[in-house]
């Protein structure tokens, strides 16, 4: 019997001479929203494809559930591709109906789900319009419908919060948390760095084509480096300078950014604050997600 997880191990791709993937691996649980962040070129739409079959990977393998992912496995997968494939001239609800049919369902079950998901994503007035007369919101959401017409057992979403409104943000990070609820992996990009840390229990970040970490988001930023923010209304520009183990980062109106790396000691941080003026605040705060992604990205650049 399997756990019900996704596993991409050790998947390897060229196309010609650019290496894409180089052994990625990591796996998204049953009941988890895993976030998967990089740059644009990192490899995440590759995985992606590599994971529903689009692709073949040149090494390593898919598993579902313990077993290696097969035609009959990618039947239950619901994905929704960066770059939309719904077809223009084609009404939403008989497209919605029709990409059902494909999966396996009866007409009446098809009918039934279409009628639910256009329904719950806010687009049940949109379906006897033809989808290219759809805005981009809408057509998004009816992107998503189709992912899920099939009541799949993986999700596999690659951006799909891009182009959205708050709303529909909004539904959508509803429809992702609910099913994982409900037991299913879902894995999806994205580049709202925000959203991902709200949302996600672990989160993994990929850069030319390798998985630079994987863990939670607590994890994550406990590895990052400490921050202190002090305000000092009335300081002298330069006041922290010199202090052992610490660097400034920046100035946000009368507040201070300092990281504190090994050997800094942060009462010699506030004896200095208090030498040039009353403080008002001084606390420390973990880098977030968008910092951390930041310096990661940073390295790549650097390397």
């Amino acid at each position: 019997m399997g756990d019900g997880r996704l596993e991409i191990d050790g998947i390897s791709k060229r196309f010609g001479d650019v290496i894409a993937l180089r052994e990625t691996t990591f796996d998204v649980r049953a009941g988890e929203l895993f976030g998967f962040v990089g740059s644009n070129g990192a490899g995440k739409t590759t995985t992606m494809r590599i994971a529903l079959g689009v692709l073949a990977a040149d090494a390593g393998e898919v598993r579902f559930d313990g077993e290696r992912v097969t035609l009959d496995t990618r039947r239950h997968i619901g994905y929704m591709p960066e770059e939309r494939g719904l077809y223009p001239k084609m009404k939403v609800g008989e497209q919605l109906v029709y990409l059902a049919r494909l999966h396996g369902l009866s007409t009446a079950a098809a009918r039934q789900s279409m009628e639910d998901w256009t329904e719950r994503l806010g687009v049940a007035a949109r379906r006897d319009d033809e989808v290219q007369k759809l805005s981009l919101g809408n057509q998004q959401r009816v992107q998503l419908a189709a992912a899920l017409i099939h009541n799949p057992s993986i999700l596999v979403l690659d951006e799909p919060f891009s182009g959205l409104d708050p709303i529909a943000v909004e539904v959508m990070s509803k429809v992702l948390q609910d099913k994982a609820s409900a037991g299913i992996p879902v894995v999806f990009s994205s580049h709202q760095l925000e959203l991902v840390e709200r949302l996600c229990h672990r989160v993994g970040i990929i850069r030319s084509g390798q998985m630079v970490t994987v863990g939670t988001v607590d994890e994550l930023r406990s590895g990052g480096a400490v921050e202190m923010i002090v305000e000092v209304p009335n300081a002298r520009l330069g006041w922290a300078a010199g202090l052992a183990g610490v660097t400034v980062r920046g100035h946000e109106g009368g507040r201070t950014v300092l990281e504190l790396g090994d050997g800094a000691d942060d009462q010699e941080v506030l004896r200095a604050a208090l030498a040039t003026g009353p403080v008002t605040e001084f606390s420390r705060r973990r880098p977030s997600l968008t910092e951390l992604y930041r310096t990661v990205v940073t390295q790549e650049q650097a390397a």
